[in-house]
């Protein structure tokens, strides 16, 4: 099991009762993202995944007034060349594909959790600063924050894989809206649309999130939110219902002689508190024997 990182340069993490709170930590910068915070997302992502204490992640950032502003425009015009981008990303030590968005790289690793992911938007998330959040499970926000899809007004257009997410989760007329106007909107309306599921007053946001977060994992098997999140989110591609009940099916045959059934039938009989055995670093049960990652090309 990879050791979860005592340290990184953008980002705090915190494990407290079982909870990973992960904080875009360049408040100087308002927190915007640049190829050593997508290095070191990537990595937070795999260090909680594989380390069972945690069992669900927070993402917010830093101070009161941002959550991210989206890319760092400290390069000016030139900060979306491919030459610009590929020579700070090597700057920074990325050894990927170097062709590929790396706000994308981030949000399909998001996308592949193991564990409930939570994105508590403390302030303003523009940019990629939004749309690395879509592939979380819930958003929730501060009254405070705002939200804007800015591209087509820095003449570039959606990225970070949003032009799959956004749609699906608000509809294609109201991502198209955001999209071609490229306007930066308030809490309120993020919330009456969709993007996100709650706001609270900005002292109260935190607290919520670990509130929620809570709801989730203090009595129900951390394996059984694993399979059900990649049961939620791969059914989305699923071609045909008939995918899904083919690995609902197989899901109930292997869950149901698990270890973690047995204690939890056990516990809900005998009124105690049920203690799940089993863990996710273990590996989770084979419900899409056809399944194939695809490659970027």
């Amino acid at each position: 099991m990879p050791a979860m990182p005592a340290e990184f340069e953008t980002l705090l993490l915190d494990v407290t009762e079982g909870i990973a709170t992960i904080t875009l930590n360049r408040p100087d910068r308002k927190n915007a993202f640049n190829p050593k915070m997508a290095i070191e997302l990537i990595a937070a992502f795999d260090a909680t995944d594989a380390d069972d204490a945690v069992k669900a992640v927070i993402v917010t950032g830093s101070g009161d007034s941002a959550f991210c502003a989206g890319a760092d425009l400290k390069a000016g015009g030139s900060t979306f060349d491919a030459g610009q981008r590929e020579a700070e990303r090597r700057a920074a030590g990325d050894t990927a594909d170097l062709s590929r968005d790396g706000g994308g790289r981030v949000a399909l690793r998001v996308f592949q959790s193991l564990k409930p992911v939570i994105a508590a938007f403390n302030g303003a998330a523009v940019g990629v600063g939004v749309t690395m959040t879509l592939p979380m499970d819930i958003r929730i926000a501060s009254t405070t924050a705002r939200f804007g899809f800015v591209f087509a007004r820095r003449g570039i257009a959606l990225e970070a894989t949003s032009s799959w997410f956004l749609p699906r989760l608000v509809g294609a007329p109201t991502a198209l809206e955001w999209a071609y106007s490229g306007r930066v909107f308030a809490a309120e309306e993020a919330h009456r649309r969709g993007l996100v599921q709650s706001l609270h007053e900005p002292a109260d946001l935190i607290p919520a999130a670990r509130a929620l977060a809570h709801d989730f994992i203090d009595h129900s098997a951390p394996m059984s939110l694993a399979v059900t999140r990649q049961l939620i989110w791969r059914g989305l591609v699923a071609d045909h219902p008939m995918e899904a009940h083919r690995a609902d099916s197989r899901s109930m045959r292997q869950r149901g002689a698990s270890a973690d059934a047995r204690e939890g039938i056990s516990a809900f009989l005998e009124k105690r508190p049920a203690v799940f055995p089993d863990k996710v670093s273990a590996g989770l049960p084979d419900l899409w024997p056809d399944w194939e990652e695809p490659e970027y090309r």
